[in-house]
């Protein structure tokens, strides 16, 4: 790996003025292709560092309902993975903000594993994260050990063994997701408990930066996750706000409006 992938860039950047990374997700696609591209300028206008892009599939089964429907919406509007990869190319002729591809095995490997991974950095984006592909599966395939300059992140939640955790984390690319609840995708009333105490023990076999997702909806929580992570990752409450406006010609604004605040809160610290 080289220093010249944007994640690397951007977590050392934050790293040295004491911040955390504010990462968030949406759904390529989703109300459509023209407005998910004007929702990922108003996220990087509201001081999202990193992006997470879904890729649109039919059954994305580690996500709750809101982006479940994210997905749909994103396909019956014709999305397509050749189409996500052109969404990145149209984001790249103005912007350098890191990109990760959020996905499945299976849009991936029907594309080609190994030409999937040259297209996508070809179009700018910076990782992936396959939801479903353990690492030591793919280490047994030597068909899905193709990343190229992609960093691959990995995942680590509560329910992971202890003695797995290092090995996960010693593979780690980018960033290390730590998944901060049992269950799918979705906001939540309040936050898991433990998350400083679980960084920690992730912090103690990497480097790698490590963020926290999932249920994080509120500037208090944002700000909260913020002290104990590298990194704030908020998905469904973003696409909660696009699914109610999606059909307002000014749904980017109404995502930029309520992103900021979860932005300013998550580096107050």
């Amino acid at each position: 790996m080289t220093s010249e992938n944007r994640i690397d860039q951007r977590f050392t950047a934050l790293k040295e003025a004491g911040k955390p990374a504010f990462i968030a997700y949406v759904c390529a696609g989703d109300p459509d292709m023209d407005r998910s591209l004007e929702i990922l300028f108003a996220l990087e206008r509201a001081g999202a560092d990193i992006l997470e892009l879904g890729v649109p599939f039919s059954d994305p089964m580690a996500d709750g309902v809101v982006n479940q429907m994210a997905a749909h919406r994103a396909l019956e509007a014709g999305a397509t993975t050749h189409k996500v990869l052109d969404l990145i190319r149209k984001f790249r002729e103005r912007s350098e903000t890191p990109i990760v591809l959020f996905t499945y095995l299976n849009p991936i490997y029907s594309y080609g594993f190994a030409q999937f991974h040259e297209d996508a950095a070809a179009a700018g984006a910076d990782g992936v994260l396959l939801l479903d592909l353990p690492p030591d599966e793919a280490s047994l395939n030597s068909e899905l050990t193709e990343s190229g300059s992609l960093r691959h992140i990995r995942l680590i939640a509560p329910t992971t063994p202890a003695d797995r955790i290092p090995k996960l984390a010693a593979s780690a690319e980018g960033f290390i997701y730590y998944v901060s609840r049992e269950g799918v995708t979705g906001t939540q009333t309040a936050l898991a408990e433990g998350i400083a105490e679980n960084v920690a023990a992730i912090k103690a076999h990497t480097k790698v930066p490590v963020a926290v997702g999932f249920g994080i909806s509120t500037p208090a929580q944002a700000a909260e996750v913020g002290r104990a992570s590298d990194g704030v990752v908020v998905g469904s409450a973003i696409v909660r706000i696009i699914e109610q406006n999606g059909a307002s010609p000014d749904v980017a604004a109404k995502v930029e409006a309520f992103v900021k605040p979860l932005v300013d809160a998550a580096k107050s610290i």
